[in-house]
C-alpha cells in the first residue's frame, strides 16, 4: 500500500504554464491584448482575458472561442470598455480553460 501512495505522489497533476499577458494597447475604449499560452487544442487553451479596475471589478471580458496552438503569441481586441472617471491604472489578466484565471496582473497605465 505504501508503494501506491508514493506512486500517486509521483504521478500527481502536472500543471502547464498559465496564460501570460505579453502586451496591452489602449485606444479610447478599445483594448488590444497580446497573450501567450502553450495551447494544446480544445483540451487546454487560453479562453479569455479581462480588464479590471484597481478594486478588482471587471470592466470587460474578451472570451476566446477557440485554441491558438499555431498562433503564439496572439492579439485580440475588445471595444466598449468603460474606464471609471479619474482612473490612471487598470489591470489585465488572462484565463485558460483548465487552470482558470491567472493570478498575474498586467498593469496598464492610462494616459491623459
Amino acid at each position: 500500500m505504501k508503494y501506491f501512495a508514493l506512486f500517486a505522489l509521483l504521478t500527481g497533476p502536472v500543471f502547464a504554464d498559465g496564460p501570460v499577458v505579453e502586451n496591452v494597447m489602449v485606444s479610447g475604449d478599445r483594448f488590444s491584448v497580446t497573450l501567450s499560452h502553450p495551447d494544446t487544442g480544445w483540451d487546454h487553451y487560453a479562453d479569455a482575458w479581462e480588464v479590471l479596475d484597481t478594486d478588482g471589478n471587471s470592466l470587460g471580458i474578451r472570451e476566446l472561442l477557440h485554441p491558438h496552438e499555431t498562433e503564439q503569441p496572439f492579439t485580440r481586441a475588445l471595444s466598449g470598455v468603460k474606464i471609471p472617471d479619474g482612473a490612471t491604472v487598470v489591470y489585465v489578466r488572462a484565463r485558460c480553460n483548465v487552470d482558470g484565471w491567472s493570478e498575474d496582473l498586467f498593469e496598464v497605465a492610462l494616459g491623459d
